[in-house]
């Protein structure tokens, strides 16, 4: 049974860091590409930044060279640090594989704010 825990969210102040972990059971992180998403306030869910198997990765360009994404195999769990937060970075965010997903966790609530 696939499970994907989201955890590390919090209130932080414009130009902060956060790290985000992704713990996954059911399937081996270093099989599959996985994915950050995100949903903001009255927003649809968008993706953030992808590590491929291979360990390639991919931001999108409104986070790119202030997010990374990382996994560590022996721990079979996925992260996003990010960096100089903005108030735009406030949201719900989310790991999951790439495609297809899976059922969707709880997320972890971000909110970046002075």
């Amino acid at each position: 049974q696939v499970q994907l825990v989201e955890s590390g969210g919090g209130l932080v102040q414009p130009g902060g860091s956060l790290r985000l972990s992704c713990v996954v059971s059911g399937f081996a992180v270093s099989l599959r590409a996985m994915r950050w998403f995100r949903q903001g306030p009255g927003k649809e869910r968008e993706p953030v930044a992808t590590i491929f198997s291979d360990g390639r990765t991919l931001s999108e360009d409104s986070v790119s060279g202030r997010f990374i994404i990382s996994r560590d195999i022996q721990k079979n769990t996925v992260y996003l640090q990010m960096n100089s937060l903005k108030t735009e970075d406030t949201a719900v965010y989310y790991c999951n594989r790439a495609d297809p997903h899976y059922a969707w966790g709880q997320g972890t609530q971000v909110t970046v704010s002075s």
